[in-house]
């Protein structure tokens, strides 16, 4: 029997590239699909596409639910958290503007089945990035080192765009998106899966061959840019603390899963904890990879010491 897989779609005022990544949706060469659309208080067409869509796929279950208006990450969760997906279905993440190639499920399950069924897997890939009219203009960064949790802790390595899961590492998410949602809730849903699976070991594919297109425009809510304007953001965000605090809100999240972490990666998180909290010297002796977290490049790194020295980490 083929795998079931719930396509979960958070959207905004997205009316103006919706209909492109519905189409794509209906075009995989994996039929088995249904589409879960959680709509965070668009005043546009959006909604009308979405019911539109419905109407024209008859054989394909398609819900709108009014989002939590939260944010993009509390309207993610809130789906993975509503649940009601049939038994042993997969769920894929999906936003409002690109437009998938069409083998785009088929292949995320092809590799992510060669894993035992019994383990939590998470698939995740590259994409193509593009400009609004969807000319491509490169391919998304490749990541040298593989994905880990103490890479985590300070770093999002998966583009929440790409992601597959398979019915364990779904479940897993189901029940504990409640307590990503407590209090402020995790800044971004994709890092929270990252951080998530990698705690209490799940197989993580990040797959080198593109899935889908990844349009930019001016309306994204994070983007894909590069270079000086990429750096300018990175060190605003490090100077106005609002990296430290998206850590801060991880970290509590972290903590109210801990059960579910391995006990290795539990210690990985006291030890993060510990050299985050040792104020008042200079870049915290040792440095972050003596507290067992890395960046992905060295740039990345010595990024994380400058911020712990100037205390804006």
């Amino acid at each position: 029997m083929s795998a079931h897989v719930c396509i979960l779609m958070g959207t905004c005022n997205g009316a103006a590239h919706l209909d492109a990544q519905l189409q794509s949706i209906a075009a995989q060469t994996h039929g088995e699909w249904s589409l879960h659309v959680s709509d965070d208080g668009s005043v546009d067409d959006t909604c009308a596409i979405v019911r539109s869509f419905a109407e024209s796929h008859p054989g394909h279950t398609v819900t709108l639910v009014k989002g939590p208006g939260r944010g993009s990450a509390a309207n993610f969760l809130s789906l993975a958290e509503r649940g009601g997906w049939p038994e042993g279905a997969w769920l894929a993440f999906c936003d409002q503007d690109d437009v998938w190639m069409p083998d785009r499920l088929q292949h995320a399950l092809a590799l992510a089945q060669q894993q035992d069924a019994d383990r939590p897997v998470v698939y995740a890939s590259r994409t193509i990035v593009t400009d609004a009219a969807l000319r491509p203009r490169r391919e998304s960064r490749r990541h040298p080192h593989p994905p880990a949790f103490g890479n985590a802790l300070v770093q999002n390595v998966l583009a929440g765009n790409t992601l597959v899961l398979n019915p364990v590492a779904a479940e897993i998410l189901h029940r504990t998106a409640p307590l990503a949602l407590r209090d402020r809730g995790v800044p971004h849903h994709d890092w929270w899966i990252y951080l998530l699976m990698t705690g209490l070991g799940a197989c993580v594919i990040n797959d080198d061959r593109p899935g889908l297109y990844y349009r930019q425009h001016s309306g994204n809510l994070l983007g894909a840019n590069r270079g000086a304007g990429k750096l300018f953001s990175r060190l605003s965000m490090i100077w106005d603390r609002q990296y430290a605090t998206w850590i801060d809100c991880n970290i509590a999240a972290l903590m109210r899963v801990g059960d579910h972490l391995t006990p290795e990666n539990r210690a990985c998180l006291a030890r993060f904890r510990a050299w985050r909290e040792n104020r008042g010297r200079g870049a915290r002796a040792g440095g972050p990879k003596a507290a067992g977290v890395w960046r992905q490049s060295a740039a990345g790194d010595l990024m994380i010491r400058l911020a712990a020295a100037v205390g804006r980490f």
